[in-house]
């Protein structure tokens, strides 16, 4: 399957650290080599890089490990493809605007039948569903379906941790249909929600040294923070050999902001 990758900050970071564990990941030490991508939030600005090439040997993915774009939000994904070709338009993250903010979603695992619920929704509107998805993988349209039903819950209640109860049920659904490890942000949460597997990491005061497991690369997080930074990290697999992450229960979701968990939902 494929793996997922989050960041969330209080202040704008870099994941070139944390990415450039996961590119290796993208057909050297690991099989997703049908593509990748990652997106970042500047505000409520966003701008993503997509490539259907292995992420290992991607010149985009060099420029991204290398480039420091500074973010409070990012959601990354490298693909092993089960359901669509390998293509531009199947490959995550995917993104559209709701409320008039920019949501990017990525998804690890298989959905079986889940199109045809999708295509069947409630949400079709003279034969046309609110949300289309431009390729054919599961992911998408579950992507779509899923921003159909949350538009029904409200603008007015995304904030609060009452928005994530009510949004859960809808994840559980999906999940019923397979496997379905999710990242999906707003611009200002980042919501993680385990079916099968993943982990997450907050780094705070006193910082210190982190080693990545799929190269040669070690970092000390003090020379590159102050003490008031909290930066949070979300992976299929923990990137470091020798940090203590937390693994995600089945069937949990996770809402961060700022860095910060501020709503668990088991």
């Amino acid at each position: 399957m494929c793996e997922l990758l989050g960041m969330s900050a209080n202040v704008p970071t870099d994941i070139c650290f944390s990415f450039s564990g996961l590119l290796e990941r993208g057909g050297r030490t690991g099989p997703h080599k049908d593509g990748w991508g990652i997106g970042f939030y500047e505000d409520k600005g966003f701008r993503s890089f997509i490539d259907p090439l292995p992420c290992c040997d991607s010149e985009l993915a060099r420029l991204i490990k290398n480039y420091p774009i500074k973010s409070h939000i990012v959601i990354s994904h490298i693909r092993q493809a089960n359901s669509g070709n390998v293509s531009l338009q199947n490959t995550h993250p995917f993104s559209r605007e709701l409320w008039g903010r920019h949501w990017c979603y990525a998804h690890n695992g298989q959905l079986k039948g889940f199109e045809e619920l999708a295509l069947s929704s409630s949400e079709q509107a003279n034969g046309c569903m609110k949300f289309q998805p431009v390729g054919e993988t599961d992911s998408e349209h579950a992507f779509c379906w899923l921003l159909s039903e949350i538009g029904k819950i409200g603008s007015e209640e995304a904030t609060s941790c009452d928005f994530a109860h009510k949004l859960k049920p809808k994840l559980d659904h999906i999940r019923s249909f397979g496997v379905f490890n999710m990242l999906l942000t707003d611009s200002v949460y980042l919501y993680a929600y385990c079916s099968t597997k993943l982990s997450w990491i907050t780094r705070r005061a006193p910082f210190g040294e982190a080693r990545l497991k799929d190269v040669e690369l070690q970092v000390d997080f003090s020379s590159e923070t102050t003490p008031n930074d909290v930066v949070t990290v979300i992976a299929t697999e923990p990137l470091t050999d020798d940090e203590a992450w937390t693994k995600m229960e089945e069937g949990e979701l996770l809402v961060f902001r700022m860095g910060e968990l501020i709503c668990q939902v088991k």
